[in-house]
């Protein structure tokens, strides 16, 4: 069964740069469709970007092109590279596995969860 762990969260300053990463194991992680998702404290979790096995990729309107997300199928990872944060940027964000490339904006419709990073944007 795939196993995903999120890493590189942190407090920084609004205005710089970011990039978390999702290390994934114990499956055929070139099969899955890959998901980042953020929960603000108090609220409900929200997809953020998504990338299909061959690459394409997808992002929630509300980000306007600050966020980009890739993945190294040879390594087994895939990262969210986060521009001009902002303070509510600030959440949980989580990386998420699942089989297909519609729906991804549902949370509903992955399989496999990381435990998520923190980031903290400080205005």
């Amino acid at each position: 069964q795939l196993q995903v762990e999120e890493s590189g969260g942190g407090l920084i300053q609004a205005g710089k740069s970011l990039k978390v990463s999702c290390a994934a194991s114990g499956g055929a992680f070139g099969l899955y469709f890959m998901g980042w998702f953020r929960q603000p404290l108090g609220k409900g979790r929200e997809f953020v970007a998504g990338i299909s096995r061959s690459k394409d990729t997808f992002y929630a309107d509300f980000l306007k092109g600050r966020f980009t997300i890739s993945r190294d199928n040879a390594k087994n990872m895939v990262y969210l590279e986060m521009n001009d944060l902002k303070p509510d940027d600030t959440a949980v964000y989580y990386c998420a596995a699942k089989f297909g490339d519609i729906q991804h904006d549902e949370p509903q419709q992955y399989l496999h969860w990381g435990q998520g990073t923190q980031v903290t944007v400080s205005s």
